[in-house]
């Protein structure tokens, strides 16, 4: 399977970068899972309604063209459904037996998604009410992802 996390801004902070790389050293088996890092709009201190969806739109028109045509696209997003580890497993599982083998997942800027992109989304996934950075999101992602795929392998899961 191959998976694709598109993102908005770069990774700062080491302790998530190392933990993205722990995780990635660990996928191979598994998939082929990329990062594509897109910039982040740049915007004044205090941007105005207009400006913010400015920034969403621009920001969204790239992260749109990085899916690959045919890619499965999940938006991750607080208002998404809300999965367990065992239900993401047996969603790829099902995309897969549908021969569905491209997945893309988009995580949005500071401001979220344009409408553009969540209208594009075969699905909308929530991993809380709670809201965490677009940094963060991106650790606990590929996190998922692999256990997903340990799961699905009825492999154990212990870090």
């Amino acid at each position: 399977m191959k998976i694709t996390i598109a993102a908005i801004g770069k990774i700062k902070e080491k302790y998530l970068t190392a933990g993205i790389q722990e995780f990635l050293k660990r996928l191979p088996p598994y998939c082929k899972l990329d990062i594509v890092e897109l910039a982040e709009e740049r915007m004044p201190d205090n941007p105005s309604s207009a400006e913010k969806i400015q920034a969403l739109t621009r920001e969204g028109e790239r992260l749109l063209k990085a899916v690959r045509p045919g890619s499965y696209l999940i938006v991750l997003d607080v208002a998404g459904q809300a999965m367990s580890s065992e239900q993401l497993s047996a969603r790829f599982d099902s995309l897969a037996l549908g021969g569905q083998s491209d997945i893309t997942f988009i995580i949005g800027g500071a401001f979220g998604l344009s409408a553009e992109v969540v209208a594009a989304a075969k699905e909308r996934l929530s991993f809380s009410k709670m809201t965490f950075t677009h940094q963060m999101i991106r650790l606990l992602l590929v996190e998922q992802v692999y256990r997903a795929f340990k799961i699905s392998r009825g492999e154990p899961y212990h870090l």
